[in-house]
């Protein structure tokens, strides 16, 4: 780690490319990871925040989803989990103190599963009671992490033994704002505070525009100024405070998180015919273009007359095509003429994302 600041407390440049000063929340770490399940429990808020980032079918919406998995069961999020090696889950929204009954629920689940060492840290927009707070100490809540911008719901949870945090975005021109609320949550012995850069996504990208603010380059979605906002923030926070601050680039949650989430889950869900890549795709072979009816008659065929062993050429039920080795499905495009083959480059995720399809 790189020493950035020589001036009261010490902020470092973490393996990341994330910026920290002291120590670090044990759910970032696990979330950096990929280690972590995000269990997404409600799209309900009672917020209307500008730059609220989430997508058309969650936001406003009352739907529960372990990470890109569509929860119809308690049977699903363990699935996903154990699909990962979770070590912890990150449970969020939304605002799932509107659904606070869920959350108990699924912490209780997730406790009861993995052991009390599956680390389970929750967010939460709105203000708990003691009593809901005092639930979730007693279920084994790990940490709780308020987007406020007021110290007293984190105070509260702080009485009751819960180790709590705030975590808010970096909005370029909130300087004096952010550094009074840090200054209020260091005298309540707050445990933690994370800055996340602004970002552009596809449902507040009109209101971002709208105020003024514009993407920080042409391959980022990051909102330019951010990151300059949070160093100053840092800076001031560690001459004039005693908190663990950790500030969570736009870069760090594609390029280091998610890479590491889906490289954790594609070691567990990758199938003979399916190839891992450096960044945890999946590359295979696909023919396209057939009715379903002729997918088993035509994969019948090819394993009888080229010897292609069974797990190396399948059948998706679920895209409806034929799958193979990639290797094969290169060899077989060169004498199958009347057959479409293609190269696939696919997420290990529940909804098998593909980033890349290139024809043979």
């Amino acid at each position: 780690m790189k020493s950035i600041n020589k001036n009261g407390g010490r902020i470092v440049k973490t393996s990341a490319n994330s910026l920290l000063l002291g120590k670090m929340a044990r759910g970032c770490r696990l979330c950096i990871q990929g280690a972590k399940l995000v269990l997404f429990v409600t799209g309900l808020c009672s917020r209307h925040c500008f730059y609220c980032p989430l997508s058309e079918k969650r936001a406003g919406r009352d739907v529960v989803y372990a990470n890109e998995r569509p929860v119809k069961s308690a049977a699903d999020i363990l699935e996903e989990a154990r699909s990962m090696n979770a070590l912890g889950t990150g449970i969020t929204g939304g605002d799932p103190s509107l659904r606070f009954r869920r959350v108990l629920r699924y912490l209780r689940l997730l406790k009861k599963e993995f052991g009390p060492g599956h680390h389970v840290h929750l967010y939460c927009c709105g203000e708990l009671s003691r009593a809901q707070l005092l639930s979730l100490k007693r279920e084994g809540l790990d940490e709780i992490r308020f987007h406020t911008w007021s110290i007293e719901p984190v105070k509260l949870a702080l009485d009751v033994g819960l180790y709590a945090g705030v975590e808010i975005p970096v909005i370029p021109g909130d300087y004096r704002k952010i550094i009074s609320l840090l200054a209020e949550l260091d005298k309540i012995g707050c445990k933690f505070v994370n800055l996340n850069e602004l970002e552009f996504s596809d449902t507040n990208l009109a209101e971002l525009r709208a105020r003024g603010f514009k993407l920080k380059s042409s391959v980022s979605m990051a909102a330019k100024g951010s990151e300059e906002e949070a160093i100053k923030v840092l800076r001031w926070a560690a001459k004039n405070t005693k908190l663990n601050v950790h500030y969570c680039p736009s870069l760090l949650k594609d390029a280091v998180q998610l890479r590491n989430r889906l490289k954790r889950k594609a070691k567990n869900v990758a199938r003979p015919h399916e190839v891992i890549t450096p960044d945890g795709l999946l590359v295979k072979g696909v023919i396209l273009g057939l009715p379903a009816d002729k997918l088993a008659r035509v994969r019948s065929r090819l394993r009888k007359i080229y010897g292609i062993p069974a797990d190396l050429i399948i059948i998706d039920r679920r895209k409806k095509r034929i799958e193979m080795h990639w290797r094969i499905a290169e060899k077989l495009a060169a004498i199958e003429s009347d057959l479409t083959f293609a190269l696939v480059e696919a997420y290990p995720t529940y909804d098998g994302l593909e980033t890349t399809l290139i024809p043979l």
